[in-house]
């Protein structure tokens, strides 16, 4: 490989992911090396030189079938250490999806702040920047890190999804709590660029203290409307299942929801079997689990977003 010419790996569990991106690179994955010892330990190491070059290791941080949240964690850092460690010019985190997002403040005397914890992590073993795509919060993302961060947000992907229905129907784009607001305003002013319609707002409240979620009221109109709830993941569905039925009991016509991270743990029967919904949007950053059964799987539309990410690393090499 040439000096700071671009390499791109990619860990078990995000290969498929990968080999897309690196077609749209034109580029191939570098080869490594992972080996699981018989008492959990890991062994990384890329099986290419490295000196010299602008590396990127695209890894999606959730949890499977096969690997923790923590297990995907600890090998990425072993390899982008190890990529620093021999002589990689730059080492970027490329991430689908970033776990312990959601974890970015106190909320209870004593709370850590793990997100902050985790941007350590990476700091620790020489990495240089970390893009992510569609982060709980912005704001606290770039905080949380001490390196160059790159946010790719997923706005303009969902809105060209939606262009066309929103020629043909009236929408409202609605958040499902009011943290979410900000998020959907770039979806609602994206939908609006492409497709040259007005579009509405909403958001439904909600509160949660102790586990215990409550709330629910509408604020904004839907009735006779298509409602595009639009969340960054989507784990249980229940959060998605509550802003549903309450643009259903206000009259929304029609009712779609959409996220970047498809998460669905334990396969989020009640979301896939609620017939509030008329359709469920995620993109790719995640795999589907396979504990959603065939007849389920037809009600999702999954986006592509290795476009994003090439583009993102483009935008990063400058």
């Amino acid at each position: 490989m040439s000096a700071d010419s671009l390499a791109l790996f990619a860990l078990a569990g995000t290969a498929d992911y990968a080999k897309r991106l690196a077609a749209r690179l034109e580029v191939s994955l570098g080869a490594i090396e992972e080996r699981s010892f018989e008492d959990g330990e890991h062994k990384i190491r890329p099986l290419v030189p490295v000196e010299g070059v602008d590396a990127f290791v695209v890894h999606a941080l959730h949890g499977d079938e096969t690997q923790t949240v923590n297990d995907k964690l600890c090998r990425l850092l072993f390899l982008l250490g190890a990529l620093k460690d021999h002589g990689a010019t730059r080492v970027t985190a490329l991430l689908p999806y970033l776990c312990y997002a959601r974890k970015d403040r106190r909320t209870q005397p004593y709370d850590p702040v793990t997100l902050r914890y985790v941007a350590a992590l990476f700091e620790a073993v020489g990495t240089d920047r970390v893009i992510a795509l569609e982060v709980h919060n912005t704001a606290a993302f770039d905080n949380a890190f001490r390196r160059l961060t790159r946010h790719v947000e997923s706005a303009e992907l969902f809105a060209e999804h939606f262009a066309s229905l929103a020629r043909s129907e009236k929408i409202v784009a609605v958040s499902p709590d009011a943290g979410g607001v900000k998020r959907v305003e770039l979806f609602r002013r994206a939908l609006e660029r492409r497709s040259g319609q007005s579009i509405d707002n909403a958001f439904v409240e909600k509160y949660r203290s102790g586990g215990v979620v409550t709330g629910g009221a509408l604020v904004g109109g839907v009735a006779g409307r298509t409602a595009i709830i639009l969340d960054d993941l989507i784990a249980t569905g229940n959060t998605l299942l509550r802003a549903a039925k309450a643009c259903r009991a206000a009259g929304a016509r029609q009712v779609f929801a959409a996220a970047a991270h498809g998460l669905f743990t334990g396969g989020a029967p009640d979301l896939f079997a609620s017939s509030d919904l008329n359709g469920l949007i995620v993109t790719d950053s995640v795999p589907v689990p396979r504990a959603i059964p065939p007849s389920a799987r037809a009600r999702l539309t999954i986006l592509d977003t290795t476009g994003l990410m090439a583009a993102a690393i483009a935008a990063a090499r400058g």
